[in-house]
This record gives C-alpha cells, sequence and structure tokens, in this order.
C-alpha cells in the first residue's frame, strides 16, 4: 500500500501569531519614551523607505519559540535594508531572515535582570543584533553594546566626549538631552546627528517652526514702526 507523501508544515506567520500580550508597558514614562525615539526617527527619515522602527512589538526568531510564546519584543528597535511598511510583528522567516540592527530596551525594577540576562543572549546569539542600547527613563542609566560576532556576546561602548554613544549601525548617536515633553522635565534619550544636533519630533518642529515664523513676524513689524516713524519725522520737519 503506498504511503501517502508528508509535505514539510509551513511555519506560522504574522496573521495567526499572538502580537499582542494586552500589558502595557512599566509607566507612562516608559511608554513617552518609546514614543519620542519611535516619532523623531520616523520623522528624521520620512524620505526614506529603506527602514522599520518599532516598538512593543513581538519579534519572533524560531518556530520553538512561536509556539511556546516564551519571548518578548524588544522597547525599541530599528531595521535597515528593509521595507518601511505596516507590520503586526516582526517574524524573522518572513523577512528574508532579517533581524533587528539596533535593539533599545528601557529598564525597570521588574525587567532589568530579564534585559540584562535572557534577552542579551538572545540578541547576541539567536539574532545577532549588531547594536544594543540600554536606558533607565527615571534613573538615568545609560549603556550602549557592540556585538562581538566571534564571542557571541556584548562589549561595552565607549561614549565620545558629549557623553553620547555612537549607534554605528544608523550613523547617529544616542544620549540624553535635557527637555520637556509631555509636562515632564527630566533627561530623555534622544538620537542625535553626526553634528551633535538633536532629531526632534514632528510636535518639535511644528513648534519651532512657529516661534521662528512668530520672530521673523516680529522683526517685520519692528521694521515697519521704525520705517513708520522716519517718515512721520520726515513729515513734521518737512511741516516746520
Amino acid at each position: 500500500m503506498t504511503q501517502p507523501l508528508e509535505y514539510p508544515r509551513p511555519p506560522p506567520n504574522s496573521a495567526t501569531l499572538v502580537c499582542d500580550d494586552g500589558e502595557p508597558m512599566e509607566s507612562a514614562r516608559h511608554h513617552q519614551q518609546m514614543i519620542v525615539l519611535i516619532e523623531s526617527l520616523e520623522f528624521a527619515w520620512r524620505e526614506r523607505t529603506d527602514f522599520y522602527v518599532g516598538g512593543n512589538m513581538f519579534l519572533y526568531f524560531s518556530e520553538v519559540q512561536a509556539k511556546n510564546n516564551d519571548f518578548r519584543g524588544p522597547d525599541v528597535f530599528v531595521v535597515t535594508n528593509t521595507t518601511r511598511r505596516e507590520r503586526r510583528a516582526w517574524v524573522v522567516w518572513e523577512e528574508d531572515g532579517k533581524a533587528p540592527d539596533v535593539i533599545i530596551e528601557l529598564l525597570s525594577d521588574k525587567t532589568e535582570v530579564v534585559d540584562r540576562g535572557d534577552k542579551m543572549r538572545v540578541y547576541a546569539r539567536s539574532l545577532k543584533v549588531g547594536e544594543y542600547f540600554l536606558y533607565d527613563p527615571f534613573s538615568g542609566v545609560f549603556e550602549g553594546y557592540d556585538l562581538d560576532p566571534r564571542a557571541q556576546r556584548y562589549v561595552p561602548k565607549a561614549p565620545i566626549e558629549s557623553g553620547q554613544l555612537r549607534c554605528e549601525q544608523l550613523g547617529l548617536l544616542l544620549g540624553k538631552a535635557r527637555g520637556t515633553l509631555y509636562a515632564v522635565t527630566t533627561d530623555w534619550l534622544r538620537w542625535f546627528d553626526t553634528d551633535g544636533r538633536v532629531l526632534p519630533m514632528p510636535s518639535e518642529q511644528a513648534i519651532a517652526e512657529t516661534r521662528r515664523a512668530d520672530e521673523e513676524t516680529r522683526r517685520a513689524d519692528d521694521t515697519q514702526a521704525r520705517l513708520d516713524a522716519a517718515l512721520a519725522e520726515v513729515e513734521r520737519l518737512k511741516r516746520e
């Protein structure tokens, strides 16, 4: 009796995988910090179509891990040399084996052990993520690591003179910048260009442009007022 042929079962896809565990981020500050990093990079690279930046979404890299649902996604991650489109999750086998180039985890008392332990090992050994950053939005602890591919482990980055860390994969800098966002004045983790200028969020850019327009209007009004005063003085002298 002929036995039926057995075909390999296709791996699960993003339409069937779990993409949300229903758990919120550690605090409003953690969520806001994630948005700052994502929005500012999206805005700075708004003309580009060859990257993807995500946050607090699941990252699937093996069928076993997907089946057991035993790994949660990074707080912020960036992938280059890919297509800029909507995704429910980052599924490595749907992305031609492409894993994130940069991952940022936002530390908390609850997650720090995992971020420095299991996640760090997975990012280095299984996903081979080139650069890994850790930031605590409350204490200000900030660290960066480069992957040693041979040892499959991370090596601490050395800060530049300004205290920022180079993100070689993206050609940018990461560092703390004091500012007020969401009515909170603190040190926010920000992207910087190589000249040390912070990459603004769209809302910050809009405010800056409004201020510039207001300043130009004020200068024009001042110039007109001085011109009017000078013409008035000329008329007065003529009358005398």
